[in-house]
């Protein structure tokens, strides 16, 4: 309640009105991704840290998937105490979500005995288990690699009947469609067996510490498990590791900014023998290291970095230029690792107990123990699995293209993947049938209808959060991953009622204080727009940002908690970053000049 007794809230999912020129938007989605009428008494805040973006039909996938493996995670095997699962809501093409929480002392604590056995088990054999893990991950990965799309030539191959297979090619049409989504699924119950006890580590270690240091703040407990090598670094170190093979061999020339990488390429060979080495070794890398995606692995136009070159381009030229220059590309991880031993021995001896200093021991140990896979998971999961699974799926659209059913291979993401497997069924038919499909008639004004309305939602601005702002919030994830705490949801409704122009309030995620030039981003394919020293403004980062790192002097974003991207890589490199402000891109514009405050969590236009 306000002072008035007013109820405190954000705007209602009833309340929200369809945008302009997409009011059938609704027929994009299941039925169950759409607010009900009692969801108005629930709070739900936008997912913007994994989908910035309206979600084409397909995509969707994306939501219904993860929350389906997060919630049997965290509500069924491994019985996290204090909630259950996340549910999620589609409007205007925007995901949001809201956290299910346990309240009652009982229940928490019939759920606390079961969770520390099946905890204690994974944290006592972490090594073993995760490495069980990259196997189980390689498999899959392997799997989803050899998934065939047939072909359906106009007679079957003899060997069907000479080996007495008994099974025609169209049958694998939707065995093989339904065996991509089966290993999503799959992939995305592996992603959270780990994740969810990496947050759960870390949030029992931060509540210890502000229990005992109540005037810590959570950027200084997070320092102490910083300096970290985690694989999700590689495929921007092994761009770094080319610059410098690049001005090693006397290539630098070979590398402008703002070069066409496929002139370069085609070009290198000329060089002689240093070019074609250093093709070589760029050949070597491709796989695995660019099967990055361009987004976070939610979007089916966000490519990896294998397809659209362009990207990694952007940073190598760049990297070969500090290179040339005799300037270092390091990340000053040393001094992060010094920092975060000071930072724990000064607080261990604060404590004045044996029995509170081994309690601190065990719990960092543990934290540092379980942390890089925080970020670990994503490389294998998002982006190479992702990249592979969207590169399949649209293996399906060229096949309904060549039996002109689509016009565009992507046009197969402005399907749902129930009305891909009619869309496939019917191909089936004609195919054996002899006639043609009747697809194209069918589809064809659906997807442009779709098409329009996805244009028309990208003009809508949704809000942070929906429905009443709640009495407390307790839930790990959402706390570490999303930084969307009482505090956080406070700062927001205030805003929102304030007004307040010329602050945005955060989280302050990684300390220091600079002044600069904002520039805002809306995606990462606009990151060669931003210019050394610039501070960057985002909805959200991923790793495939890492590059802009080397650039930047400060980091802001819309979404994002003590464990997200944006904050783990500004503390990688030792700068200011303030997160989960809900509206900086809306707030701030580029050119602006803005100061960063990473102790605050306070960002202020100057201009």
């Amino acid at each position: 309640m306000d002072p008035a007794g007013q109820t405190r809230s954000f705007p209602l999912p009833s309340a929200i009105e369809d945008v302009p020129g997409a009011e059938n938007w609704r027929a994009m989605y299941p039925y169950f991704t759409r607010f009900q009428p009692e969801d108005d008494q629930r709070f739900w805040f936008y997912n913007s840290m994994h989908f910035p973006e309206p979600m084409p039909a397909f995509d969707a996938i994306t939501a219904e998937i993860p929350y389906t493996a997060i919630g049997a995670n965290t509500t069924r095997l491994f019985v996290l105490p204090t909630t259950l699962g996340i549910e999620h809501r589609i409007v205007n093409g925007r995901v949001y979500i809201t956290a299910i929480p346990v309240t009652d002392p009982a229940e928490i604590g019939r759920r606390a005995e079961i969770f520390n056995e099946r905890a204690g088990y994974y944290y006592q054999n972490w090594d073993r288990l995760y490495a069980g893990w990259k196997d189980r991950i390689a498999g899959l990965i392997s799997e989803i690699e050899s998934i065939t799309v047939p072909a359906l030539p106009e007679f079957e191959d003899e060997r069907v009947v000479m080996e007495s297979t008994g099974i025609a090619q169209n049958h694998y049409v939707r065995e093989n469609f339904h065996r991509c989504l089966d290993l999503y699924s799959k992939m995305w119950h592996h992603h959270t067996e780990f994740l969810m006890l990496g947050y759960g580590a870390y949030v029992v270690f931060f509540e210890f510490c502000k229990n005992a240091f109540p005037e810590i703040s959570e950027q200084t407990v997070a320092r102490m498990v910083a300096g970290i090598d985690v694989i999700m670094y590689r495929p921007d170190d092994e761009l770094k590791r080319l610059a410098r093979l690049a001005v090693e061999s006397g290539l630098a020339g070979e590398f402008p900014e703002g070069c066409d990488p496929e002139a370069v390429l085609a070009a290198l060979p000329e060089r002689g023998e240093a070019g074609r080495a250093w093709l070589d070794a760029f050949d070597a890398v491709r796989h695995p290291w660019f099967h990055v995606s361009t987004g976070d692995g939610f979007y089916h136009h966000h490519r990896s970095w294998n397809e659209n070159l362009a990207v990694p381009f952007a940073a190598l030229t760049r990297y070969v230029r500090q290179v040339a220059a005799g300037e270092s590309l390091d990340r000053p991880t040393a001094a992060l690792l010094a920092e975060r031993e000071r930072i724990a021995a000064e607080y261990r001896a604060l404590l004045a107990t044996d029995a509170d200093r081994g309690a601190f021991d065990q719990m960092l140990g543990v934290c540092r123990l379980v942390f890089p896979y925080v970020e670990d998971h994503k490389f294998y999961c998002e982006h190479w699995f992702t990249t592979r699974f969207f590169q399949k799926i649209r293996a399906f659209g060229e096949l309904l293209v060549r039996k002109e059913v689509l016009t565009d291979p992507d046009d197969i993401f402005y399907l749902q993947h129930y009305e891909i497997d009619q869309a496939l069924a019917d191909l089936m038919l004609a195919w054996a049938s002899g006639g043609p499909p009747l697809g194209a008639a069918h589809w064809h004004p659906v997807i442009a209808e779709r098409r329009r309305m996805l244009d028309a939602l990208k003009t809508w601005s949704p809000p942070p959060a929906l429905g009443p702002v709640p009495e407390a919030l307790n839930d790990p994830a959402v706390q570490m991953l999303w930084g969307i705490t009482q505090d956080t949801i406070e700062s927001w409704y205030s805003q929102s009622a304030t007004g307040d122009e010329r602050e945005v309030r955060g989280y302050g995620a990684s300390s220091g204080i600079v002044e600069g030039t904002a520039r805002v981003l809306r995606d990462v394919n606009e990151i060669g727009t931003i210019r050394d020293g610039e501070i960057l403004v985002c909805p959200v980062t991923a790793p495939s940002w890492g590059p802009v790192f080397g650039k930047i002097k400060a980091a802001v974003s819309d979404i994002g908690g003590t464990m997200s991207h944006a904050a783990i890589v500004a503390r990688e490199y030792g700068m200011p970053a303030v997160v989960g402000t809900g509206q900086a891109t809306k707030r701030i514009k580029t050119g602006q000049r803005v100061r960063v405050d990473g102790d605050r969590g306070v960002v202020t236009i100057l201009d």
